[in-house]
């Protein structure tokens, strides 16, 4: 992705920014509040929120779920009992020497042993406190389940690139759950890794599969479900894409100008399959551009999985002006970013083109940074510009030439972005966008993704 600079502009960033805000701001949600604070944004946060509004699974007390920690055959046990309440019995309950009877999970143990999704070792013996791995995990819902071996059993298990990997006493059950779509390999589809330890994740989206009923949402992103068609995800020209502005409140450009810049996907968007097409949380580059006396951002490029795709998309033009004269501007610019020439009229804001430390703090209460960028990533260039008034301090090197250098800047602030450049003739007019609800796009033409 071309650097800012390469395109041509550079960004501002106003108000009284403390290290905490910044912080705040630079990781501001993009999707649905998670139940769980280590969830939120990742692959399998709605299938963990799901299963915990059922009660199927649980978090911790700190409000974690670990979805990356491993699950014990105990806890995989009371998971299932829990998501298959009324599966039928088959068979006598099994007492284990190693399971007391006021272990936590004995009723559990028992239960997922009499409904036949899990059995025990040679000896007698459950091992509740082993880790259970993932081959485990799919063998036990489709015995448990009684799902049908496939056909032909090493035809449907040779999608897996690791398929000889695959423990004999497995190979059917495995077979038989990625016909049902059960299987879920994040993050490649095509590596089943049937010795690995089970995550909570992979637990949790192995649970939403299994209890998906036909026609209910999608919770697991379809190019992780093995078994699941591989045909091109395409959306349609109309087609909504909830995006925002992750790294201000605002945007203030003036009525003519262009800036380069990246939003973020506010929330999954899916095609008629219920297949996710373009993850929440992904990059989507593009300018904002003059557009009818307002402003629009046009979209050309999202990231998707470090791929870069061709977008075309654009936001509702937005014509909210602001005259900088108004006494109340200061609100305006506080925890914005701004465009290059709508930095050269802050000094204006004081009335007479000069940005000294204390207008900037009193004043306007608006931090100024113009970044040189020259082949920086666009993300570096957008969390360099965002640091606030401390930086501001250093932009009073304006007085006298009106030449802002790095050594000004990182003397004056502390800070280590680069300004350089020769401060513009100020300007009066200046467009207001809101991060939040002013940029969301529709397509201009279908965006298609292969999983």
């Amino acid at each position: 992705m071309h650097s800012i600079a390469q395109r041509g502009m550079a960004f501002f960033s106003c108000g009284l920014l403390s290290s905490g805000t910044l912080a705040t701001l630079l990781m501001a949600p993009v999707q649905a509040q998670s139940r769980f604070i280590d969830t939120q944004n990742t692959w399998a946060q709605a299938c963990i929120d799901h299963l915990a509004s059922r009660n199927i699974i649980s978090g911790y007390p700190d409000g974690t779920f670990r979805p990356n920690a491993a699950v014990t055959r105990a806890e995989y046990a009371a998971m299932l009992g829990k998501a298959f309440p009324n599966a039928p019995v088959v068979r006598t309950p099994s007492t284990f020497n190693d399971v007391p009877s006021n272990f936590w999970a004995f009723s559990a143990i028992q239960n997922a042993t009499r409904t036949g999704f899990l059995s025990g070792y040679p000896g007698n013996v459950f091992q509740p406190n082993q880790n259970i791995p993932r081959v485990q995990a799919v063998v036990a819902l489709a015995s448990g389940l009684q799902y049908p071996a496939p056909a032909s059993v090493e035809a449907t298990l040779a999608q897996f690139s690791d398929a000889t990997a695959i423990p004999e006493y497995g190979r059917s059950g495995v077979a038989a759950a990625t016909a049902k779509q059960v299987v879920v390999n994040y993050p490649n589809v095509q590596f089943f890794a049937p010795n690995q330890l089970a995550t909570r994740a992979d637990i949790a989206a192995f649970l939403c599969q299994a209890t998906r009923t036909a026609g209910a949402q999608v919770l697991v992103p379809m190019q992780y479900v093995a078994g699941a068609s591989a045909t091109p995800m395409a959306l349609s020209a109309g087609q909504r894409i909830p995006a925002r502005f992750p790294d201000a409140e605002r945007i203030i450009v003036t009525p003519k100008e262009t800036v380069p810049i990246r939003l973020v996907a506010a929330a999954d968007v899916r095609d008629s399959q219920g297949r996710v097409v373009i993850p929440s949380g992904s990059e989507i580059y593009g300018q904002i551009q003059p557009s009818q006396g307002g402003s629009r951002f046009v979209a050309n490029t999202v990231v998707i999985n470090n791929q870069q795709i061709p977008l075309a998309a654009t936001s509702n033009v937005v014509k909210k002006i602001r005259d900088t004269r108004d006494p109340n501007i200061g609100n305006v610019f506080r925890n914005a970013a701004i465009g290059a020439a709508v930095a050269a009229g802050i000094s204006g804001l004081a009335g007479d083109r000069t940005i000294t430390p204390l207008k900037v703090l009193t004043g306007a209460t608006a931090g100024a940074a113009i970044e040189t960028n020259q082949g920086r990533p666009a993300s570096s260039v957008v969390r360099d510009s965002l640091i606030g008034a401390a930086l501001a301090t250093g932009a009073s090197a304006v007085i006298g030439d009106r030449q802002i250098t790095p050594e000004k800047v990182i003397t004056g602030a502390a800070a280590g972005a680069t300004i350089g450049g020769v401060i513009d003739p100020a300007v009066r007019r200046v467009v207001v966008i809101d991060a939040n609800t002013d940029l969301g796009l529709t397509l201009t033409q279908s965006f298609t993704v292969t999983p």
